[in-house]
C-alpha cells in the first residue's frame, strides 16, 4: 500500500523532531523531509512532491499565511495547520481555514513534547483525512475562497415566519466544515430559522470562529453558553470540549452543554446534538449533514428522519471531505443529498412551504 508523504514545515527543530516522532507511529505515513522557513519548503516540494503538508502558522522569513496563499495559488496541496492556542493564533488558524488549509492542530501550551503526543492520534487522522481531501485551490477548476461575498437568495415568502418559530436547523460538520458552513450561514436572511451547529473544534477555537461568523453574516452567531435561548434569526455553535443539546421549555427551546464522554470520539459530538434535535424537535427539524471525516452524526441523523425531520447532506463533489455524509446516507439517513451551494435554499424552501 502507497504510503502517505508528509513534509513538516517549522521553525522549530524540536517541532519538526516531534512531529516527525508522531507521525512515524502510523504505519501508513512516511515523513519524507522537513523545513525550518517557507523559503526552504518550497524547494522540498519541488523536490519531494509530498502529498500533505503540515505548516507552522508564526514563522519567521515569511509568516505561514503568506506562504500558504502563495502555495494554494502556485501548487494548490493539501495542508494542515500547526496553531498555537493564543487568541492570535485562533484568528490565524481561522484564516487559514479560509485560504484552504484542510485542518489544523494546535500546540500545547506547555511541555511540548509530552502535550504532542496526547494529540498524536488527532495528527494522524488530519493528516490521513487531507490525504483524500478535495483541494480547493487557485488554479483549475477548485477555488481557494468558494465565494467572497455571496449573493443572498432572496428571502421567504411572509408566512415562512410562522413556520420558522418552530422549525429547528440541525448542522454537524467536521473537516472542510468551517467554510461550508460559512457559506451556508451568509446566504440565510436575519428571519431565518434558529440553527444548532456541531463543529468539530477544539477550544478557544470554536468562539473565534463564532465571531468571525458573526461578523459576516447577516444571523447573529454565537458560541454556545448553558441555558442560551434557540430563536429565528441566531445560531448557536458548541463550544469546543463540550457537547451541546437541545432542550424544551414550555413553548421555548433552550441548550445545555456537557462534558458528558465523547462520542465517536468527539466532544463535542453531531450524534449527541441530533438525538436532542429528534427528542425534543421531532418532525420540526431540518438535520443537515456536511463534510468530514468519519461518521459522527449519520446514526442519530437517522433517528431525526425517523422522527419526521427532514434531513440533508451534503453531496460529494463539494465535500472537502465525503466521510460522513456518505455514513449517513448509507445507513438511509438521508432525505436529499445536495450541492453545497443549494442548501441553504432547500433551507429557506422547507420553512417557507
Amino acid at each position: 500500500m502507497k504510503k502517505i508523504r508528509v513534509l513538516t514545515v517549522d521553525d522549530s527543530a524540536l517541532m519538526r523532531q516531534v512531529l516527525a516522532m508522531l507521525l512515524a507511529k502510523d504505519s501508513q505515513i512516511e515523513v519524507v523531509g522537513s523545513a525550518p522557513d517557507p523559503y526552504i519548503a518550497r524547494e522540498k516540494i519541488r523536490a519531494l512532491n509530498p502529498d500533505v503538508l503540515t505548516l507552522d502558522v508564526e514563522m519567521p522569513k515569511m509568516d505561514g499565511l503568506t506562504f500558504l496563499e502563495k502555495l494554494m495559488r502556485g501548487h494548490p496541496m493539501p495542508v494542515v495547520m500547526v496553531s498555537s492556542l493564543t487568541e492570535a493564533g485562533c484568528q490565524t488558524t481561522m484564516r487559514a481555514l479560509e485560504l484552504g488549509a484542510v485542518d489544523f492542530i494546535a500546540k500545547p501550551k506547555i511541555d511540548l513534547r509530552e502535550g504532542m503526543e496526547q494529540i498524536a492520534q488527532d495528527l494522524i487522522t488530519k493528516v490521513k483525512a487531507a490525504s483524500v481531501a478535495r483541494i480547493k485551490g487557485q488554479n483549475g477548476g477548485c477555488r481557494v475562497d468558494q465565494k467572497a461575498s455571496p449573493s443572498p437568495l432572496s428571502s421567504p415568502p411572509s408566512t415562512a415566519m410562522i413556520k420558522t418559530t418552530d422549525t429547528i436547523i440541525a448542522i454537524g460538520s467536521s473537516t472542510g466544515g468551517t467554510e461550508a458552513v460559512k457559506e451556508i450561514l451568509e446566504r440565510l436572511p436575519p428571519h431565518a430559522p434558529p440553527i444548532l451547529i456541531t463543529q468539530h473544534m477544539p477550544e478557544r477555537f470554536t468562539k473565534t470562529w463564532a465571531d468571525r461568523l458573526n461578523r459576516l453574516c447577516r444571523i447573529a452567531v454565537k458560541e454556545a453558553q448553558a441555558g442560551d435561548s434557540v430563536l429565528p434569526g441566531h445560531a448557536l455553535i458548541a463550544p469546543g470540549n463540550y457537547h451541546m443539546t437541545l432542550v424544551r421549555s414550555g413553548a421555548r427551546y433552550r441548550v445545555q452543554i456537557n462534558q458528558d464522554l465523547p462520542v465517536n470520539r468527539h466532544r463535542p459530538s453531531v450524534d449527541v446534538m441530533f438525538a436532542s434535535v429528534a427528542r425534543q424537535a421531532g418532525g420540526n427539524a431540518v438535520g443537515i449533514i456536511l463534510t468530514g471525516m468519519g461518521g459522527d452524526g449519520a446514526k442519530e441523523m437517522l433517528t431525526m428522519k425517523q422522527a419526521g425531520a427532514l434531513t440533508i447532506a451534503q453531496d460529494e463533489a463539494s465535500c472537502v471531505v465525503f466521510g460522513m455524509p456518505k455514513e449517513a446516507i448509507k445507513v438511509g439517513a438521508v432525505d436529499k443529498v445536495l450541492p453545497l451551494d443549494d442548501i441553504a435554499g432547500a433551507i429557506l424552501a422547507y420553512v417557507g412551504r
